[in-house]
This record gives structure tokens, C-alpha cells and sequence, in this order.
């Protein structure tokens, strides 16, 4: 086995975690045609195949697992010598994804970005709202915020926050159905709510104790888009507070009476938890989710 080109693995971190040669080359501020090059001389040299290649993007190989690993610990010293040596926060680099729901994206995350992005200018964050779960273990995020704790051993799951969810409807809605006097009469009316998923069972358990599942006609992945159609007569629905909050056209049915809690868990690799750039987003994260101006969206643990 000839000796490998350290600089190699830079191009071998990004490949693995962008899966595609042309958003590798992107970050690495090259060509796609380069990273190759740099990716088949690392093979070469190491004689064993990273990647498998397909339509679809470059995937880890058992023996790129096993390589990743030690490139990202290799890649967490550089940045602490450089941390220690520039003595500033600004020798963070690198990307990281974060993955949550999209409510929770644009309403807790997208204001609150522009800070982290001026606190480590050479970190690039990737803000991924999501419609059904994802897992670290796929590699294309790196921080899930879900309501599900992840129990895979791979996985460092900690409780990040609980969230409300209260029963809405449209005026209209209220207008032309039939009164409401009692939850009891609730039974009686149209819902609507997500597909069914494990990502948001509980939620929809809380819906069908309230109506049943026959009165449900339409079904949306999208908190949004659940939103539009409540607006529009749809029918009741649970939504997090937060969101219907930014709608003051949904009136909120049995306020004293209906409300749904569900914790949040941020789940993280247990062998990417510890590096820098993951472990910093983390640390903010977790500090701006205990701030006097998040207590209107979520509540810390």
C-alpha cells in the first residue's frame, strides 16, 4: 500500500457528506472533476473502494465507514489546534445540516441562524425543514430535532424541547357546521391532519380521540399546508401553537380543555457528537431554546 495524500481527505469528508462530486467540488470552492481525481488517488492509494457510486450519489462503503471515522477525528484536532493557536471561535469550518419540522424551521431556526452565521463565518449551515423523518445514521443530515428519541446505539438522542398542540378552526368552518357546545360534539365534525406516520402518531391519537378517523378526509405532511386548508373550511386540526399563532383568522376550540403535548429530541451521530463544528450548533441551539425569546414557541426541558 503506496502512502496516502492527507490532503485527500478533505476531499473524501466532503464527498461523504455532499454524496454528490459536484456539491463536494462546491464546498471545496474546485471542480467535480478534481474531487474525483482526489477520491480515486485515496482508493489507490489505500487499495480499497470508499464509495459506491450510483444515479443516486456516492454512498460509504463498509470500509469508508470505517475510514470516516477517523478522518473526522483527524479533521476535530486540526480544528482545535487551529482554534487554540487563532484563539477565536472563527476557526470552526466545515458544514452542518440541521433537519427539523418545517414550522419549527421557520418560525425557532431561520431568525435565530443569522446570529450563528455571525459568530463562525466560515461555517456553512444547511437548513433542512422536514416533512417525514430522517435519521443521522442516513448521513445526509447532521442534527435531527423530531419528536421521536432515537434509541439505535449509534445515536445520541437528548431531549431539546416540548412543544403545544391545540385544537383550530376557521370561522367560516364554525359558521357553516354544526355548533360546538361540548367536546362530545366534536365526534360530529370534519378533521383534517397528517398522513399516518410514526414521526407524528401521537398527534394524530390525540386527533382521533377528539373526532374519528372516518370524518378525516384530507391529510397533509405539511404543517403549512394543513394551515391553508383549516383556513379554508377544511375542517378542525391540531397545530403547534406556534404556528397558528402567525394566523389570526384560526380560532382556537376549548382552550382550558384541549391541548397536546410533544417533546422534542435532538439526535446527533455518537461518533460525530464531539466534533466541533456539530458540538457548537448544539451548544447554541440549545442555549437559544432557553432564551426569554423562545418561550413563546417552545418550552426547554
Amino acid at each position: 500500500m503506496s502512502q496516502f495524500d492527507w490532503n485527500d481527505l478533505r476531499y473524501f469528508l466532503a464527498v461523504a457528506r455532499n454524496r454528490r462530486l459536484t456539491s463536494a467540488a462546491k464546498k471545496l470552492k474546485t471542480d467535480h472533476a478534481t474531487v474525483s481525481r482526489r477520491i480515486t488517488a485515496l482508493e489507490t492509494a489505500l487499495q480499497t473502494k470508499l464509495f459506491d457510486r450510483s444515479p443516486q450519489g456516492y454512498a460509504l462503503t463498509a470500509q469508508g465507514e470505517k475510514l470516516l471515522a477517523k478522518a473526522e477525528a483527524m479533521e476535530e484536532q486540526a480544528l482545535k489546534i487551529s482554534s487554540k493557536i487563532g484563539g477565536s471561535d472563527v476557526a470552526l469550518s466545515g458544514t452542518v445540516r440541521i433537519g427539523c419540522f418545517e414550522g419549527l424551521a421557520k418560525i425557532f431556526l431561520a431568525p435565530r441562524l443569522p446570529k450563528l452565521a455571525k459568530r463562525f463565518p466560515d461555517l456553512d449551515v444547511e437548513l433542512f425543514p422536514l416533512l417525514l423523518r430522517t435519521s443521522p445514521l442516513n448521513r445526509d443530515i447532521d442534527i435531527v430535532i423530531t419528536s421521536i428519541q432515537d434509541k439505535n446505539p449509534k445515536i445520541s438522542s437528548e431531549l431539546f424541547a416540548t412543544i403545544k398542540l391545540n385544537l383550530y378552526a376557521s370561522a367560516s368552518y364554525i359558521e357553516h357546521s354544526p355548533s360546538i357546545n361540548n367536546i362530545a360534539d366534536l365526534k360530529n365534525h370534519v378533521a383534517i391532519t397528517y398522513p399516518e406516520h410514526p414521526l407524528i402518531q401521537h398527534s394524530l391519537d390525540a386527533l382521533y380521540q377528539l373526532c374519528t378517523r372516518e370524518s378525516i378526509q384530507l391529510r397533509s405532511a405539511s404543517i403549512f399546508t394543513l394551515v391553508e386548508i383549516a383556513l379554508s373550511g377544511g375542517g378542525l386540526c391540531l397545530i403547534p401553537n406556534y404556528v397558528a399563532d402567525t394566523e389570526p383568522k384560526l380560532i382556537q376550540l376549548f382552550p382550558n380543555e384541549i391541548s397536546v403535548s410533544i417533546q422534542l429530541w435532538l439526535s446527533v451521530l455518537e461518533a460525530q457528537k464531539n466534533i466541533a463544528r456539530i458540538q457548537s450548533v448544539i451548544k447554541f441551539l440549545n442555549r437559544e431554546v432557553r432564551s426569554p425569546s423562545a418561550r413563546s414557541i417552545l418550552m426547554p426541558p
